[in-house]
């Protein structure tokens, strides 16, 4: 009877593993491709509409609670670092408020590469990426690289912002031929 027991759970359990090839689904049930899609959507959106001097279309794409944070570094060498939706939406809206752009350019960075993306999923509605970031000049001349994390949360569905870091080379610039 046990090795019956046995042999049923490994046949289901062979059924289930196979159900699942060729859809990318984690041990969490996650199907992350899918999901690590949505996120990058919410991404590329926030990093464009915060570029673009878009506060309204900037602030859509974050979870709106006490535990918002951004922290990013100067080009005087020192950092800033915003802790809830409050002092973030204050800070950024500040910050897009007072530096437009000219009519002559559509955005500060109109080029932005990312590189060594790291996903990690900590269950359905929380994941963590960290990856390498280029992101060029207002006449894609010249890149400066990034190192950028974000910590991001499903809600209702759809997946916000929680945490943006960002911590940029302003030392070495990178010439557009060379970014390989």
């Amino acid at each position: 009877m046990k090795k019956n027991v046995f042999m049923f759970g490994a046949i289901l359990i062979c059924l289930i593993a196979y159900s699942n090839v060729g859809r990318n689904v984690s041990a969490l049930g996650l199907d992350e491709a899918k999901e690590r899609k949505a996120i990058f959507q919410v991404i590329e959106n926030e990093t464009g509409c915060f570029f673009k001097r878009d506060y309204d279309g900037w602030k859509k794409n974050y979870v709106q609670t006490n535990y918002a944070f951004q922290a990013w570094n100067e080009e005087s060498g020192t950092f800033d670092a915003k802790v809830g939706w409050t002092e973030v939406d204050d800070k950024i809206g500040k910050y897009i408020k007072a530096n437009p752009l000219s009519s002559k350019y559509k955005s500060e960075h109109p080029r932005i590469e990312r590189r060594n993306i790291v996903t990690k999923f900590f269950g359905d509605d929380v994941a963590y990426l960290i990856w390498d970031q280029f992101n060029s000049d207002k006449q894609m001349l010249n890149y400066r690289h990034s190192k950028e994390t974000r910590i991001m949360e499903k809600v209702n569905g759809e997946w916000k912002i929680v945490n943006i870091s960002a911590f940029w080379d302003y030392k070495n610039v990178i010439p557009a031929d060379s970014l390989n």
